[in-house]
């Protein structure tokens, strides 16, 4: 009787492996991307905190975009100093130093293709780094993957809704306040 209990379990274990490995993407669980030769860059792991919930206090004054690089965090902040938004991003490969920099011309029209290959809409630059821009902007399928650390990407990826709220708030010359 335990022989047949073991291999009942055996049999439905394999069916069910077997069935997860073909499972349409529709439905399958994401599978991480993975790279052993790719150099560690900081951005591979997510941090286990939680981002903090308070505006940095090094982060300036009056009408501004807060970034923080370790706690990949952004603040939007009107002019009165009240936060009117904040979220979670994804950094860039290439990230500006910690400073206050101001928002360029955004790219208006339809969505385009990032320097990593992803259709990215609501682009919003405010840095120079290594040659590349730098600026915010969200995916359009959502994505919000960590960057491949082999490419010069300048993408500080977001959701769209963030995206959105981006957009709508960081016009040409708001200022961007970029924090450890």
């Amino acid at each position: 009787m335990a022989g047949l209990t073991a291999a009942a379990l055996a049999a439905v274990g394999f069916l069910a492996y077997q069935a997860s490995a073909n499972a349409p993407d529709s439905v399958a669980a994401p599978k991480p991307k993975t790279s052993s030769s790719a150099p560690a860059t900081g951005h591979d792991k997510p941090k286990d905190k939680k981002p903090p919930a308070a505006l940095p206090a090094d982060s300036g004054t009056g009408k501004r975009v807060v970034y923080a690089l370790v706690d990949r965090q952004v603040w939007l902040v009107d002019s009165a100093g009240h936060v009117t938004r904040t979220f979670g991003v994804m950094p860039s490969a290439l990230s500006p130093r910690p400073g206050t920099y101001q928002v360029g011309t955004p790219r208006q029209g339809p969505p385009t293709k990032g320097s990593d290959g992803t259709m990215i809409e609501h682009v919003v630059r405010f840095a120079m780094v290594e040659g590349v821009s730098v600026g915010f902007s969200a995916a359009v399928d959502g994505s919000m993957e960590s960057p491949d650390p082999s490419l010069k990407t300048g993408g500080v990826r977001m959701s769209r809704a963030d995206g959105n709220a981006v957009w709508d708030f960081a016009t040409v010359r708001t200022k961007v306040v970029v924090v450890p």
